[in-house]
């Protein structure tokens, strides 16, 4: 075993407890050595035989340390002060000499002395100074950076202070011109006060600043007593000079503060849980693989949008679901509607993941590849909020479509954090920049933003498509963690890449089923009725060829009409779906040629056009009733008047009279009227009154 300079050593006997000696110079010849004690600050070079200390070595009576305690020491010039540079200098220029060159004369007691008094002469530093320099070197490992000063061990760092009857701290400007000591010192009673305050005032989701804590801190519990004013109880504070200040007050808080149950008394529990946790995983630990935890959640987009059958009418603000993959953070499928955040919006979202995305996409005339957007798999398990996935509705998705469900705690987006920032990039991204978009910051005076409003919802989908199409291909995601796999095969952190090397690579975990038995678990149901002139939703006429072949409409005109199970898709009223033997088969109905007005428009927009019609109707109502006022009038005073001429008239003749005359008239109008058919050159002509 070979001993090297600057080695730690620490005896392993009771004797020498704690014990540690540093090697300072070995003697070229293998047969002297020399050591010093770094633990004792009256420590000085001692000489010792090399083959006793390598016995002891071996003998286990003193072993070799690896973690030497003064190494912080030795750090770059570049981390060093300007005024700690000058201090350590100014040191060792003061023991340089006698460190370098026949350094084993420093070492012997004997040489010793002189060398000391020598330098005391040249530098004229006092003996304990150089002394003290000498240890510090040689115990901190003969290295020049081992001079540099130990600032941060003065003035009992970390302990209390005990208060005495000098006022400590600097004076304040008023004790400098008076020469009076003013203030007091904070003893243990003040600071149990200001704990109490700050427990009674502070931690409180009042939201009250800790200034105000101080003020009420000191009516509670500094005050001489009480005062009447006003018929009021007034506590009486003592002069300011006997008082804490606010700068003990805060410095006490400081030092004692607890963020974490400030924060959770201030804002509760939950808020913490959501904003100030600390953050120590990843939401990619769930997921093995493409498809192992889809995560769905909804938001209100910040933007306006119109009604494509009439541009002129405001229709709200759409609601927005995306469906996100954890391991790869592909965006597999999304939903765009006015329906608030339910149960319906997320299964549409889930129906859309289910898609074949080339077609999907050609619906809105965008063309893309397979390879584009190769999602259109149900997953292995879906985390969600507890409102669209909890309860009977989940029951669909766990036993007919077997896809687990994991619904996070109230309040916890934070669980689900992986479609929550996604929500925040495609505003940043799209929304924020388009016309009706919500401004943050509006000042008195602004232009309202919901008259820019020029986007329909099928528009807006569009634009989606876009969005969702750059996300999974270009969005690159420079945070996330690749495991050593990945690294190996060069994998780029894209949305796209990740799912693609996953599919290679960890699969099992997608689901691939029937778009019909999708539909049939996952499409809202109702109640359509079979007419005469179609089967009726909603105000709409929709045909199949099933009603044709069975005579449907025919049966209704006979019998009258009926109800009939369908299901139906909100962002498209071109089709409904009847639900047909017990809901095991859909069998598709198409608008009929007349209602070709609202083909390719959504639900919210014909629903609410019909909803404008009836609320129309209504306030027609007034006009209506008052025209047929006006037209009943007109005619009972016409009539009125007719009475009262013929009344006057008929005086002095009987009914007997009257009658045989209208009867000879309408006798010769006859004859007159066969005489011109038989001749051909027959034209009616008025009755002329008599």
């Amino acid at each position: 075993m070979s001993l090297l300079v600057n080695m730690l050593l620490e005896w392993q006997n009771a004797e020498a407890e704690n014990k540690i000696e540093r090697v300072l110079w070995i003697d070229p010849s293998g047969q002297d050595m020399v050591t010093i004690e770094i633990n004792n600050s009256k420590a000085l070079p001692k000489w010792q035989k090399f083959k006793e200390v390598e016995t002891a070595i071996i003998s286990k009576k003193m072993c070799i340390l690896e973690v030497d305690p003064y190494s912080g020491l030795l750090r770059p010039e570049s981390a060093i002060s300007e005024n700690h540079r000058q201090h350590r200098d100014h040191a060792w220029n003061v023991i340089a000499p006698l460190v370098e060159g026949e350094i084993e004369l420093i070492f012997d007691a004997r040489t010793r002395g002189q060398l000391i008094r020598d330098t005391v002469k040249r530098t004229g530093c006092i003996k304990k100074t150089i002394y003290h320099y000498l240890r510090r070197y040689w115990q901190g490992g003969q290295a020049k950076n081992t001079l540099l000063p130990l600032f941060d061990r003065c003035g009992a760092k970390g302990q209390e202070k005990k208060p005495s009857n000098c006022k400590r701290g600097r004076p304040s400007k008023l004790s400098k011109v008076t020469n009076i000591p003013l203030g007091v010192n904070v003893d243990d009673e003040i600071r149990h006060s200001f704990q109490c305050g700050i427990k009674l005032f502070y931690e409180k989701q009042q939201g009250i600043t800790l200034n105000n804590a101080f003020d009420e801190t000191l009516k509670k519990f500094f005050h001489k007593g009480y005062e009447i004013r006003d018929k009021v109880l007034v506590p009486v504070l003592p002069p300011a000079s006997e008082l804490p200040t606010f700068a003990q007050f805060r410095y006490w808080y400081d030092k004692e503060r607890d963020i974490s149950r400030e924060k959770i008394s201030r804002e509760g529990q939950r808020r913490f849980n959501l904003s100030y946790r600390a953050i120590l995983g990843s939401s990619t630990q769930m997921a093995y693989g493409p498809g192992s935890v889809y995560q769905i959640d909804a938001t209100i987009g910040d933007i306006y949008l119109v009604s494509s059958l009439d541009r002129n009418r405001i229709i709200g603000r759409p609601v927005i679901y995306f469906i996100i993959d954890t391991f790869s953070r592909l965006i597999t499928g999304f939903s765009v509607s006015l329906e608030g955040p339910s149960w319906l919006g997320a299964m549409l979202a889930l129906e859309n993941a289910t898609k074949d995305k080339v077609a999907f996409c050609q619906e809105y005339g965008i063309q893309i590849d397979q390879a584009d957007w190769p999602s259109h798999h149900l997953p292995e398990k879906i985390l969600a909020d507890r409102g669209e996935l909890e309860g009977y509705n989940a029951d669909n998705l766990v036993n007919a479509l077997d896809i687990g469900i994991s619904n996070t705690p109230p309040y916890r987006a934070d669980w689900k954090a992986i479609v929550e920032r996604n929500f925040r990039l495609s505003n940043d991204k799209m929304i924020h920049w388009m016309p009706g978009a919500v401004y943050q910051k509006r000042e008195r005076g602004d232009k309202d933003y919901r008259l820019d409003a020029v986007l329909d919802l099928n528009q807006f989908r569009k634009l989606m498509i876009y969005c969702v199409l750059d996300h999974n291909k270009d969005h690159r995601m420079q945070w996330y963690r690749m495991d050593e796999f990945m690294i190996q095969d060069y994998v780029d952190p894209y949305p796209l890449d990740l799912w693609n090397w996953g599919i290679r690579n960890r699969v099992g975990h997608l689901r691939q089923m029937a778009s019909e038995i999708v539909k049939l678990n996952l499409l809202p149901t109702a109640e359509a009725s079979v007419t005469a002139q179609g089967i009726y939703y909603k105000g709409l006429l929709y045909t199949c060829q099933l009603a044709l072949c069975e005579q449907w409409f025919v049966k209704a005109r006979i019998k009258g009409r009926w109800k009939i199970p369908i299901a139906y898709d909100i962002r498209s009223l071109n089709t409904i779906y009847l639900r047909l033997d017990d809901s095991r088969h859909l069998e598709p109905c198409e608008l009929i040629e007349t209602e070709t007005t609202f083909r390719g428009r959504n639900w919210y927009e014909t629903v609410d056009y019909f909803e404008l019609q009836k609320q129309g109707k209504e306030i027609a109502m007034t006009r209506q009733q008052s025209s047929k006022a006006t037209f009943q009038a007109q005619v009972d005073q016409i009539v009125g008047e007719a009475k009262e001429q013929t009344e006057k008239a008929l005086t002095g003749q009987s009914k007997r009279y009257r009658v045989p005359k209208i009867l000879k008239k309408i006798a010769n109008q006859s004859v007159k009227v066969s005489e011109k058919q038989e001749h051909g050159n027959w034209e009616p002509k008025k009755i002329p009154r008599s």
